[in-house]
């Protein structure tokens, strides 16, 4: 939240206030005091409203950014004259800036230096800050700041000019602070939607709470309402159940408030930047917003580098089974178990033997084993499973993959892929990727089938070769020496199996193959 005009440590006015990279405001002795004892200089201090350790710069708590708007809202808390001891200021010059009591002020306009100044009620005046007064450089005391230097992104007056900056390009606040303001603008833009989505995710939270404290107290009536029908050994099994559940819950409220309570602060550190910085762009003026834009700005692009989980970090997911077997109760045998299970897609594994290779406009596929987040197989199905298949070179080409659900824990993925290449398979459960996931399958060309006729007397010919090379590359399976088999009509020689062809010829010549054969044998090469 915004500082009010005292200290949060010592609850005095400011005195030289610091602004930390939280964007919380201290005074500089207290921040000097927050140190760590017995070391000259802590290297960081741990901010006493939000308990954030936060990094000093080397030069320690004098070279963090002072808040010349906090030091003006507690000039203005102390309702103290400027120009004398006792009255209270009722007014304010926005010529030199000066808070004035009734007296004061009218003193103010006769004389002849300010006679031409302008004095306005304090209740009229829209910020009590320093605005309009001039800021004077630390290095120059005698120069007001006027510029801004761009490439050490300062204020500076016009002897930072000419002691170091006069190769730098730089350029009046007043030229300048639309840019820098619009930047902190659009930083706060992007601010809101975090917040805004944060808030959704703390009231989903408190609705996970409480469906989860709701299913709790259904699941424990179930687990009464089946102990009421044993005696001693159901009711201690009841009791057992009871506790194990009680014990479940609280685990899943505990996170569940973990997860809020890092939301909340993250959500409040969020609302702490974007109040700070949209009091600064109202109320602060030009040089003021530029001095600390540097760590709001930081600040701000931090807070919008944060991750968090949009969901819930648990899910109400706890049912009772009564047909499950519990062991045995003062000898007993008793029914009846809490599932907890739930399904870990980085504990789930892909199996099968052409996982990584398949072949075009054939059925092929795997299996997908669904386990727990122990690792051991859930046992039941019902799972969302997704799967893609898509072409890497043709990203227009994909594969429908069909899953069926084995009630078992396990899915079978079959699919059948029309074009050769190399393929992305992406295994989802749950929304998330499984081992192994995504993973390159290679296609081949689909067999090619023989379109010539064969001799069956090649294969006499050849005096019984167990490899003779068939007209489509194909080697002849086989082994007998000479054929020894009558062909009658067009069977199918057992010496010819490559291409599964019927062969020519009626009858083995068993001898070397005549003209016809030969003739016969060169018909056979079209393929």
């Amino acid at each position: 939240m915004l500082s009010g005009s005292r200290c949060p440590v010592c609850a005095e006015p400011w005195v030289a206030p610091r602004l930390l990279p939280c964007l919380h405001l201290l005074c500089a002795p207290c921040l000097r005091r927050l140190g760590a004892p017995g070391r000259t200089a802590a290297l960081s201090v741990l901010c006493p409203v939000c308990d954030a350790e936060v990094a000093l710069p080397p030069g320690g708590v004098a070279q963090l950014t002072p808040d010349y708007l906090a030091l003006g809202r507690g000039a203005a808390a102390t309702g103290g004259c400027d120009m004398c001891v006792d009255g209270a200021a009722v007014r304010r010059c926005r010529t030199c800036g000066a808070h004035l009591c009734l007296f004061c002020s009218r003193a103010h306009r006769r004389q002849k230096k300010t006679a031409s100044h302008t004095v306005a009620e304090l209740e009229n005046i829209k910020d009590c800050s320093q605005a309009g007064k001039p800021l004077f450089c630390p290095s120059h005391p005698t120069e007001e700041l006027r510029l801004f230097c761009e490439q050490c992104d300062w204020p500076i007056c016009r002897d930072c000019v000419i002691d170091g900056h006069q190769q730098h390009p730089y350029d009046f606040t007043g030229n300048v602070i639309y840019r820098h303001g619009n930047s902190l603008r659009e930083l706060l833009k992007s601010i809101q939607q975090h917040m805004d989505t944060l808030e959704d995710v703390l009231d989903q939270i408190d609705d996970t709470g409480n469906a989860i404290h709701s299913r709790a107290e259904a699941v424990a009536a179930e687990i009464s309402l089946f102990a009421d029908g044993y005696v001693k050994a159901i009711e201690e099994h009841r009791d057992q159940l009871l506790k194990q559940l009680e014990d479940l819950k609280v685990q899943n409220e505990n996170l569940l408030h973990l997860q809020k309570a890092q939301l909340e602060q993250l959500l409040l550190d969020m609302r702490t930047g974007m109040e700070f910085t949209e009091h600064l762009l109202a109320r602060g003026s030009d040089l003021e917003i530029l001095i600390t834009k540097g760590v709001v700005a930081s600040r701000l692009a931090r807070l919008n580098s944060v991750a968090y989980s949009t969901h819930p970090s648990v899910d109400n997911g706890i049912q009772f089974s009564p047909q499950e077997r519990a062991g045995q109760r003062c000898g007993y045998e008793v029914f009846g178990a809490i599932l907890n299970k739930v399904v870990d897609p980085a504990k789930c594994t892909l199996q099968g033997e052409d996982l990584h290779n398949a072949r075009q406009n054939q059925l092929t596929g795997f299996t997908v084993l669904c386990n727990d987040t122990t690792g051991e197989q859930m046992g039941r199905g019902g799972e969302t499973v997704q799967v893609t298949v898509t072409h890497k070179d043709k990203r227009d080409c994909t594969v429908k993959a069909t899953v069926y659900d084995n009630s078992d824990g396990t899915y079978h993925i079959s699919y059948s892929p029309e074009e050769p290449g190399l393929y992305a398979v992406c295994v989802c459960v749950k929304g998330q990727h499984v081992q192994g996931s995504p993973f390159t399958l290679t296609v081949k060309n689909k067999f090619r089938k023989h379109q010539g006729v064969f001799h069956c007397c090649t294969f006499c010919s050849s005096r019984g070769r167990k490899a003779p090379h068939c007209a489509c590359g194909g080697t002849m399976p086989g082994g007998y020496q000479g054929c020894g088999h009558g062909h009658e009509g067009h069977p199918s020689c057992p010496h010819w199996s490559c291409c599964g062809q019927v062969m020519e010829s009626s009858e083995c010549l068993g001898g070397p193959p005549s003209d016809t054969s030969q003739r016969s044998l060169l018909r056979t090469v079209a393929l």
